[in-house]
């Protein structure tokens, strides 16, 4: 499955548990020093001219943003002509990911998203979430796997999620504060919930449900980016997906159709884009 790895994980049973009951697992050091550092080299000499052309979002950013240098780069696995794109077609489907990925969801992945965050000092969070808002899997929903390229913590800012939110239906969103996050989704911490900082140095990868409330809040570093290198899968017998997301792929490289999901969901859109 994907690329060769000798060290392959073995997923504990109680670490599936904890995924189903809380929402998320961090798998330490997952991806090595050398692969980090390879990841972040190749990401950081496209972007050396500022946003990457065929892959950067980077619409509606004044020049004074961080962002504006550093926007996100979408679907780089669908740019294997380029060495940045080359390394998210290797890893997006890379034997480790799926070793995690099949025991939680009981049956074989398909991968639908790859996107690179830089998150630059002084850039702007990404408000609380639910991945599956956009994405519109069904019947089940969407998974993460959120690879560290740096170490991260609330300083340059760590992801963060709300645990036990992984069992709720979407919530339609409220509108964020541009101030401190650059989309415009926001969800609310349920009562009786509280968001945790998952703290991760680089390598780790963080698993999450779609459903799980979560984002980051504003790297408020000097001089550390957070990049962040982040996949979206969701299980192979999924009867719809929402249609921005072309071509799931298996961990063998195979393509397979999933049906587009239509009308106006839970929220009265059907969104194409996710974002951390």
């Amino acid at each position: 499955m994907g690329s060769a790895v000798l060290d392959r994980p073995t997923v504990a049973e109680e670490d599936i548990k904890q995924f189903h009951r809380e929402g998320f697992l961090v798998a330490r050091q997952l991806f090595s020093k050398e692969e980090i550092d390879g990841i972040r080299n190749r990401f950081m000499e496209a972007s050396a001219d500022g946003p990457i052309p065929g892959m950067s979002d980077s619409s509606g950013f004044s020049p004074s943003d961080p962002l504006s240098k550093y926007p996100r780069a979408m679907q780089p696995h669908w740019h294997p002509d380029s060495e940045a794109g080359m390394l998210a077609r290797k890893y997006i489907i890379d034997g480790r990911i799926h070793d995690y990925l099949q025991p939680i969801m009981g049956e074989e992945p398909a991968a639908v998203q790859s996107m690179f965050y830089f998150k630059p000092p002084g850039a702007r969070g990404q408000d609380l979430h639910q991945d599956n808002y956009y994405l519109r899997v069904a019947p089940d929903t969407c998974y993460a796997a959120w690879l560290a390229i740096d170490d991260c913590d609330e300083e340059n800012g760590t992801l963060v999620v709300v645990p036990e939110t992984n069992t709720m239906d979407i919530v339609c969103p409220q509108v964020a504060d541009a101030s401190q996050f650059f989309t415009t989704e926001h969800v609310e911490v349920p009562e009786g919930h509280t968001p945790l900082a998952v703290i991760m140095k680089a390598g780790d990868v963080l698993f999450f449900n779609g459903s799980l409330i979560h984002g980051s809040y504003p790297n408020t570093s000097p001089d550390r980016f957070r990049r962040s290198l982040i996949f979206h899968y969701v299980p192979a017998s999924s009867d719809k997906l929402s249609s921005g997301y072309k071509d799931p792929m298996l961990f063998d490289g195979t393509v397979i159709s999933i049906d587009a999901a239509v009308g106006g969901g839970p929220c009265g859109t059907v969104a194409t884009t996710v974002f951390h």
